[in-house]
């Protein structure tokens, strides 16, 4: 896992300023007495913080520096860096749009995903451009380039990537995979790319496959997209962007069937990373060494395709390919495998992770696991959504109408409703159900994940974020955020969702502060924002819990899905363990910190 900072946060609010940080995933011992918190004010000690890793210091001014040192059976450790007062919820995020593109369309920031660029243990942020003629992949006519930045959460941008006319910008195509997968202590991040497309230093690619390549040639047929020619996969620095080393992506839209012949299957693609099983060359058992690999998904509706991808001492190679041809079901099952999303979790308890495109799980060494049938869909959770049970898989279905919960590992159903009719939006999480015996099912209606019975409180059909005190997750959706079944606790009237009506933030995730997440939007109107855009806001809490938990960071199923949550239809990430007011203890993480003897 990343090596993070304390992530320290301090909010001017009335009544004094409240303060956050971050308690890492090796402080936790799972004995509360083990650990606590000194917090320092302007150099001296404040207050030994026990049950907590947030405070309010009542007598904190805009002026106060605060600073914060692990206590650990009794011994010290070291201070964190200092921060000063935020004098509003929010810090604005300037950036610079790139300028209109040959085909006349201007640039909206689009989604993002959070790592750690430089290696200084403070999260950072990758970008997507998004501009104004990005395109669905069942819709025809030419974009302009998809742009991606790397930048500093202060709007300091790093490096800023130009995919060229080859990579057709929409929610479908580009995903970024990102996150450190060397074990350097910096991120990389890695994308599909092609002829034209220019590294953060403005250079062409020039490795493996797109060495003496031409990249003045548009390979975009009559319908905007490109069926023909090179695809590659490239790995770019997240220091500055250049070109690491670049491969032959490993599915080409060539190499058989996705259901049509116009591109509309064949270029739908999903992206993140995993903790899956390292698979020798020549076959055999996979070895789950804890290493992270990109993952790439090729098609979800009559082809289903996953492909991983390491990168390790300079060199970008295949793991595994899952290549299944049989998700058409035609009058037999409904039709697609996968959703518009993926996620990752280890739903077997073997130390790796699974793949769950939708409806399919993939196992950790890539060979298929099971199928629910409930085809093709357009929202997806993965986290422990029934008490005592292993990972569930919530969806709903385009074809079959309604929704389903199942057991990951097996596809077992615990209910499903199938009444017909696309069902296109849909949510579960532990929201506020009263007795906690299940979570709540939220799709074109609302029932409990273990046995679709009516009850409990909706959990809307957007994203979901931990906000206040309690531990339900709150509901967040295009500029707000609010309760379940009750009032709003937080509205940025300046701000706007993306990806039209989804209406989604850039990205939600627990990136400063104690456990729970940060939201960022971009600033403009909602859905698609007709002048550039110029600032993003991150907003934090300030409510005061006691509730103590590790950086959602270190929690590998955590880290894993808030990457694949800017993947097509974005979807929230969950734990991989249960939050809620009478949760268990959270599970000690097995987890080692990259670069370090942590």
């Amino acid at each position: 896992m990343e090596n993070l900072d304390r992530g320290m946060v301090a909010v001017k609010v009335t009544g004094g300023v409240y303060v956050g940080w971050r308690m890492l995933g090796y402080e936790y011992t799972g004995t509360d007495s083990d650990t606590s918190y000194n917090l320092y004010k302007d150099g001296a000690l404040l207050k030994n913080v026990t049950d907590s890793t947030n405070y309010l210091d009542p007598a904190g001014t805009s002026t106060s520096k605060y600073t914060v040192s692990v206590v650990l059976n009794g011994k010290e450790g070291d201070k964190s860096t200092s921060v000063p007062v935020w004098a509003d919820q929010y810090q604005t995020i300037p950036v610079s749009a790139p300028p209109n593109g040959p085909q006349g369309g201007t640039y909206t920031a689009n989604d993002g995903t959070p790592c750690d660029l430089d290696g200084d243990g403070q999260l950072d942020l990758i970008l997507k451009w998004d501009p104004s003629n990005s395109k669905d992949s069942a819709s025809a006519g030419k974009s302009d380039d998809c742009i991606i930045d790397g930048m500093k959460l202060d709007g300091t941008r790093l490096w800023r990537i130009d995919l060229g006319v080859n990579i057709r910008a929409g929610a479908h195509d580009t995903q970024l995979s990102a996150y450190d997968f060397d074990g350097d202590g910096k991120c990389e991040l890695a994308v599909k790319t092609g002829p034209g497309t220019k590294d953060g230093k403005g250079n062409f690619l020039k490795k493996g496959p797109a060495a003496g390549v031409d990249n003045s040639q548009d390979l975009r047929g009559s319908g905007g997209t490109t069926l023909g020619g090179p695809e590659w996969m490239t790995v770019f620095s997240g220091v500055d962007g250049s070109e690491l080393d670049t491969i032959a992506y490993p599915v080409t839209y060539g190499s058989g069937n996705w259901g049509d012949t116009s591109g509309n299957r064949g270029q739908r693609f999903t992206g993140g990373f995993a903790f899956v099983k390292d698979v020798p060359a020549g076959g055999g058992a996979g070895v789950a060494n804890g290493l992270p690999s990109i993952i790439s998904g090729r098609g979800y509706y009559a082809r289903t395709t996953v492909s991983a991808m390491t990168y390790r001492n300079g060199v970008m190679a295949k793991n595994w390919v899952f290549d299944y041809p049989s998700c058409y079901g035609g009058t037999t099952k409904p039709i697609g495998c996968g959703d518009h999303s993926c996620m990752a979790a280890d739903v077997d308890g073997d130390g790796a992770q699974e793949i769950i495109p939708g409806a399919i799980t993939i196992s950790s060494d890539g060979k298929f696991m099971c199928d629910s049938q409930m085809g093709h869909g357009d929202a997806l959770d993965i986290a422990p959504l029934i008490p005592g049970k292993p990972m569930v898989t919530f969806s709903i279905h385009e074809q079959l109408g309604g929704f389903d919960a199942h057991d990951s590992a097996t596809c077992k159903l615990y209910f499903t409703t199938t009444p017909g009719g696309d069902a296109n939006r849909g949510r579960a999480e532990y929201v506020g159900v009263g007795n906690e015996t299940s979570a709540s099912c939220s799709g074109p209606g609302q029932v409990l994940c273990a046995t679709g019975a009516s009850g409990g409180l909706g959990a809307g059909s957007n994203f979901v974020m931990y906000w206040d005190a309690d531990e339900w997750r709150e509901l967040e959706d295009q500029n707000f955020i609010k309760k379940a079944g009750g009032g709003t606790l937080l509205t940025c009237s300046a701000c706007g969702g993306n990806n039209f009506t989804k209406n989604t933030p850039t990205l939600t995730a627990d990136l400063l502060g104690d456990w729970r997440e940060e939201i960022i939007w971009r600033e403009g109107v909602s859905l698609q924002n007709t002048p550039a855009t110029t600032a993003l806001r991150i907003y934090t809490t300030t409510d005061v819990t006691k509730r103590r938990i590790y950086t959602l960071m270190h929690d590998p199923t955590y880290r894993a899905q808030v990457n694949f949550e800017q993947s097509t239809y974005n979807q929230p990430p969950h734990t991989g363990f249960q939050i809620s007011p009478n949760m268990p203890a959270p599970p000690v993480p097995n987890i080692f910190i990259a670069g370090t003897k942590k």
